[in-house]
């Protein structure tokens, strides 16, 4: 059973979202917030398995509510999906950026949200390759980071080729076919280079690739 917090200043769409997904067998709402304040305390106190997070709310917004759920051990194991009005916010850029595990848009359809439940529960990061690398590269320069640091000076050339790969917007399996090995051996990379890097998941392994200077946004 996957169990969803659900958080949004809306009532009506709070109610909806909750709607949505009681209706599948496999997902449990557990509870609601109308802003970042009551998405900390509620997810410090439900221990969620994914929180569904609006970007604009009073007090708290979803960016630094998602920053202080991300970076609390205690909540390792909570993974963040962002909603956002616009594909190409620079909102969604500081929400990935503060951990979130993907973005969907407010107006997607009801198995969209469902599909993004699911597959933010499974540990994969929500937003395709397209999606990420426009919107990485789009904010990287005001981002970039003044030095590499220990975790890229600290990777092997194999895991800097498949960062710069996933980066490029590669998945395994296409990683795996240039290079003529299993999607399991690039996943033990990928997962080599994620714990190098401190990167909760895919989208944010992404986000410091182009921050660090691994991959360089596309000209």
């Amino acid at each position: 059973m996957i169990r969803v917090l659900v958080v949004d200043d809306q009532t009506l769409v709070r109610t909806g979202f909750r709607t949505v997904l009681d209706l599948e067998d496999d997902i449990d709402v557990i509870g609601e917030a109308a802003d970042g304040d009551e998405a900390l305390a509620r997810t410090r106190a439900l221990r969620p398995d994914v929180v569904v997070m609006d970007i604009r709310m009073p007090r708290t917004n979803g960016i630094e509510a998602t920053r202080q759920i991300t970076a609390d051990p205690g909540l390792a194991g909570v993974k963040v999906l962002i909603l956002t009005t616009f594909e190409m916010d620079e909102y969604v850029f500081d929400a990935l950026d503060a951990g979130a595990s993907g973005f969907l848009l407010k107006h997607a359809s009801a198995d969209e949200l469902i599909n993004a439940v699911r597959t933010i529960a499974t540990g994969e990061a929500l937003l395709s390759a397209h999606q990420v690398q426009r919107l990485v590269a789009a904010f990287a320069s005001r981002n970039r980071a003044a030095g590499a640091g220990p975790g890229v000076a600290a990777l092997t050339d194999r895991e800097r080729e498949a960062v710069r790969l996933v980066a490029a917007g590669s998945t395994n399996e296409q990683i795996a076919q240039r290079w003529v090995v299993s999607a399991g051996t690039v996943r033990t990379h990928l997962s080599r280079a994620m714990t190098k890097l401190h990167a909760r998941d895919r989208a944010q392994l992404v986000v410091i690739a182009y921050r660090t200077g691994l991959a360089e946004p596309p000209g």
